[in-house]
């Protein structure tokens, strides 16, 4: 179960990273307004330095849970547990506060907290079984 919560975990830094992708390198394109639900270009161009700063906040999640891997793989289990409990743990609160901010959003927050938060159960479960 250890190994599949850090590949779970694995995963949502993966799918955060491309979120640090969209908000911080390409916010203004179609494509990505589309994605975030951004109805105009000047929308985007006005929200662009808060999408950049937002992006930044889902990279260094992944950063932190892919730490965590690469320590608990080095075989120092409690810190690198630690991590990743902590940066895939808030990925799941970020997703619930998107989805109570806004409802809309279901399918978004479900992409990004259902991932980091099977790899934290897997992982609390390997860990304590």
């Amino acid at each position: 179960m250890v190994v599949a919560g850090l590949v779970l975990a694995g995963v949502a830094a993966l799918i955060h990273g491309y979120i640090f992708y969209l908000e911080s390198v390409v916010w203004t394109a179609p494509r990505t307004r589309a994605v975030f639900g951004i109805r105009s270009e000047q929308d985007a161009f006005t929200t662009r330095a808060l999408a950049f700063n937002q992006g930044f906040y889902n990279l260094f999640l992944a950063v932190a849970v892919v730490a965590g891997i690469v320590v608990v793989a080095a075989g120092a289990t409690a810190v690198g547990a630690t991590l990743v409990f902590t940066g895939a743990g808030t990925m799941v609160a970020a997703s619930l506060v998107l989805v109570v901010s806004r409802p809309a959003m279901l399918r978004a927050a479900l992409v990004q907290g259902l991932p980091p938060l099977l790899g934290v159960v897997a992982l609390a479960v390997g860990l304590t079984g």
